[in-house]
């Protein structure tokens, strides 16, 4: 057999890497995005990365706001916690539900060490030290029983740890006769750090001092750097093999139980730390705090990002947390919504049905619209708004006064109407998703806006739906071919 190719003909392209799906090696080439994300990942991952953190550490220069600036802070804090999670989740493949509990640990410990509370007050360079030890420690312990647990099992255990730290903080003001947490109050009065003999202040004449936002960013660099290298080594590849197949890793005489523990260890030390960057600018700690909602919101992260990718799951807290500041303002949260329900649109259907379902939905609503108009004026006589709430209010029904039943009615049916589109396929599916999305407008207008917490949460589960047809990996995440 001849190695030449006939004059004319392309070569072929070149086949897969070794232990790579060939649909995997060339799934790349046919998005549209694919060439310039190879040429992206060429680009050295240190220099993403102080790019990255010198332009973060830029956002006091262009906001003088301290509210922005807080946002920032917080920001940094869930990527901490990205970082950490993904080790467990990313590298290890456990499903850790107690995460969250360790975070809490740290806040508390560093509460404990440094407040009024038992007038210990030790150095912020021994007590954080100290206190990544101890989440270490903990998360070590934690991780005993994934020797003999996996999954669903393993699962509940870790929801079990997170459910008895929050007992535990929450009703710690009579503990064996001792006021320990302080109960429902929480710890005040904490210790600010104190580095080189000055203390960090939170505020400088009213507003959000810049000095806990530089630390943090420090608390990011060294992390990112040192699991970056921990991911390189001989550690980092033994996690993923763990992660695709541990009784393959185990049968090629790896220390599964081993390496299980050292995920949980190396995780609950990250968010140990976090937590103490938490309690020290806070000065208090509270139980509340430490619940599974927060839990979800990280888990949200490092999805988005692409569990695995260090990069990925940065970038999901870098888009989440202010995305979910702006969620708290309705008026913000109406563009976001439709955005994110135009956009899933977008990346769902092709350019001949995509054009079909948003003119169909147009037309629908605005016939609804004038429909509703003409049998009572009372139906579309909901409070106007201005620019594109003003366009929203005269596509979508919104009443005087809503009365009580159309709400749980409404809600009630966008899910039948769900249900009903998983059941059905072709023609009758995109005739019935037109319908569906005017009702969804019109819950989201008439009932979620008044309720802006859950409502923020339901427009992020829109977000990764829409991005989970895309890319089911997350933004960077690694393409992978699962036999099911």
């Amino acid at each position: 057999m001849s190695d030449s190719t006939p004059h004319g003909s392309q070569t072929p392209a070149e086949g897969p890497a070794v232990g790579q799906d060939e649909w995997v090696a060339r799934h790349s080439q046919r998005r549209r995005f694919g060439v310039v994300e190879e040429r992206l990942r060429l680009v050295p991952w240190w220099v993403w990365l102080v790019l990255f953190v010198a332009a973060f550490s830029l956002l006091p220069a262009f906001s003088s706001s301290g509210y922005v600036r807080r946002v920032g802070f917080d920001t940094v804090l869930y990527m901490l916690l990205a970082l950490g999670l993904n080790v467990v989740v990313g590298w290890g493949g456990l499903l850790d539900l107690g995460y969250v509990a360790f975070y809490g640990i740290g806040a508390y410990v560093y509460a404990i060490l440094d407040s009024d509370k038992f007038g210990i007050h030790l150095p912020t360079l021994v007590s954080v030290p100290l206190i990544v030890a101890i989440g270490a420690v903990v998360g070590f312990l934690l991780g005993l029983p994934s020797r003999r647990l996996t999954g669903d099992y393993l699962a509940i255990v870790t929801l079990f740890f997170l459910q008895l730290f929050q007992t535990l903080t929450t009703n710690g003001d009579s503990a064996f006769g001792h006021n320990l947490t302080g109960g429902p109050n929480g710890l005040l009065n904490v210790d600010p750090f104190n580095l080189f003999g000055h203390n960090l202040v939170v505020e400088h004449q009213g507003v959000f001092a810049v000095s806990y936002l530089y630390v943090a960013l420090a608390f990011f660099a060294v992390v990112f750097v040192a699991l970056r290298f921990v991911n390189e080594s001989r550690t980092g590849r033994a996690w993923r093999s763990l992660r695709e197949d541990s009784l393959a890793a185990e049968s090629m005489g790896m220390p599964v139980d081993w390496l299980k523990l050292m995920s949980f260890g190396f995780g609950a030390a990250v968010a140990a730390l976090t937590g103490t960057l938490f309690a020290a600018l806070n000065a208090s700690v509270f139980p509340l705090t430490f619940y599974f909602v927060l839990l979800i919101t990280v888990y949200t992260m490092v999805i988005l990002g692409g569990a695995g990718n260090q990069a990925g799951v940065v970038l999901g807290a870098v888009i989440i947390s202010p995305l979910l500041e702006m969620l708290r303002d309705p008026g913000k949260s109406r563009i976001v919504f439709f955005i994110a329900l135009v956009g899933g649109l977008a990346f769902a259907f092709r350019r001949r049905t995509l054009a079909f379902v948003t003119a169909g939905t147009l037309v629908f609503g605005f016939a609804v619209h004038e429909l509703a108009r003409a049998i009572d004026s009372s139906w579309v006589a909901g409070e106007k708004g201005s620019g594109f709430a003003a366009i929203a209010d005269h596509w979508v029904v919104v009443p005087e006064q809503l009365a009580r039943w159309i709400a749980p009615t409404s809600y009630i049916g966008l899910i039948a109407m769900a249900l009903l589109l998983s059941l059905v396929s072709g023609r009758l599916r995109l005739v019935l998703l037109v319908p569906t999305l005017y009702l969804a407008a019109f819950v989201w207008e008439n009932v979620m806006l008044a309720k802006p917490e859950p409502a923020r949460y339901i427009v992020l589960g829109l977000i990764l739906i829409a991005l989970m047809i895309v890319r089911p990996n997350g933004l960077l995440g690694e393409r992978r071919v699962e036999i099911v």
